[in-house]
């Protein structure tokens, strides 16, 4: 007679359950499944551009150098060794995957693994913020797969899993600080810079939303220190090994290996400039994404607007100019303009701002402030014109993301 309440309260959970996440995840496979073959091109395969596998493997045998040069690789020289130019965060996991696959790890689906998990953790967070399914799955869908980021998941190249890994780390971080974890997620935070080093600017939004949930639970400012200082020592952690790596391969350590390149150490480029700022505003926030190729018109394949390349920064200003507007702009969000602006600034202060590429892919470390926006907004849905503005990102995502690799 037990067995038909059990019952009943199990068709209960089930009816209950938000069955969402696997919903979108069901859709992204199947287009990728689609998408893949369309192109012809592996959905879960090999890169050649397999940088972060041969630091693993270097790692296996003991050794932070690689035993030769790979001349279509960006390595850098450093008193005639050959050393991995990006932070070693993303070779973690490849360490392990290279006891299955050897040097043929499942690049392509890394980088659709990491961009899906942050995509997750976005309709996650949103919907702790109250919002309804559908518009914490369209917000998902706009901050990760309606943009330039979509082209980085059609190729497990280096530079594509140092961004998607990032990408899926801050996301990851940002859900679990507004959630109240604040030590799960300061090292997640402390992992994103091991990807995407500027993403250290994200730290003052993850501070000013702990001190907001203390706030709003009355704790105690001495309270507060306390529960956040294994949080902070977890990260300190994860930073010391970074500058431990970084003095073993090159005797500094804030330096993870780009200035050692040959474009910067002896072909005279410098890296980073605030003279590299007026091109890349030209090209990266007012270029159109077509330009005129004799009587053809073609997608710009060095860059184009960032606006353009990913909408969901066209919907995070129109959200700004509102709270503006009806006096809706808190500290919170203040701060998390501002540190969107700096991070924006150091980014275009890079000499080549990601070259050959859809859109412009470094403005795609900027995407959890945008998530962090929606969380942070009065209003807990998506409008007409965000639904209309996610309909036209997305397919003007697929659109690019094929243009480049039919080039």
């Amino acid at each position: 007679m037990t067995t038909v309440p059990k019952v009943s309260n199990f068709l209960r959970k089930i009816r209950k359950a938000d069955w969402t996440p696997l919903l979108l995840i069901w859709a992204l496979s199947v287009f990728y499944c689609f998408f893949c073959h369309y192109l012809q091109i592996s959905a879960l395969g090999h890169t050649g551009y397999y940088t972060y596998t041969l630091q693993a493997l270097a790692w296996r045998n003991g050794q932070i150098a690689l035993l030769r040069d790979y001349p279509w690789l960006e390595l850098a020289i450093y008193e005639g060794r050959y050393y991995v130019s990006f932070p070693p965060v993303p070779s973690i996991p490849l360490f392990f995957l290279t006891f299955l696959f050897n040097d043929k790890t499942p690049d392509a689906f890394l980088v659709k693994l990491y961009v899906l998990i942050g995509c997750l953790s976005v309709y996650r967070l949103l919907r702790k913020k109250e919002y309804d399914k559908l518009s914490a799955a369209g917000a998902a869908l706009l901050c990760s797969f309606a943009g330039c980021l979509l082209s980085m998941t059609t190729n497990g190249a280096v530079w594509y899993q140092a961004q998607t890994l990032g990408y899926c780390m801050t996301m990851l971080s940002l859900m679990l600080a507004l959630s109240g974890n604040m030590t799960p997620s300061l090292f997640f935070y402390a992992l994103s810079v091991g990807c995407r080093p500027f993403n250290v600017v994200f730290g003052f939004v993850l501070l000013v939303i702990y001190i907001r949930e203390c706030r709003n639970s009355s704790i105690s400012f001495k309270k507060a220190c306390i529960r956040l200082i294994p949080g902070v020592v977890l990260g300190l952690c994860v930073a010391a090994g970074y500058g431990a790596y970084n003095y073993a391969r090159f005797g500094n350590p804030l330096e993870f290996g780009h200035n050692y390149l040959p474009e910067f150490s002896f072909q005279g480029g410098i890296q980073f400039s605030f003279n590299h700022i007026a091109k890349n505003c030209k090209t990266f926030i007012l270029s159109m994404p077509f330009t005129k190729n004799g009587e053809n018109w073609e997608l710009r394949r060095f860059g184009f607007s960032f606006l353009i390349a990913s909408p969901v920064y066209i919907v995070m200003l129109v959200r700004i100019i509102r709270d503006c507007i009806f006096r809706k702009m808190s500290m919170e969000k203040l701060v998390l303009c501002a540190c969107f602006i700096i991070q924006l600034i150091m980014l275009l202060m890079h000499r080549t701002f990601g070259g050959f590429q859809f859109g412009a892919r470094y403005t795609c470390d900027l995407l959890p402030y945008a998530a962090a926006y929606f969380a942070f907004s009065d209003r807990k849905r998506m409008n007409v014109f965000e639904w209309a503005v996610l309909a036209f990102a997305a397919v003007f995502a697929v659109y690019g993301a094929a243009q480049i690799l039919l080039s």
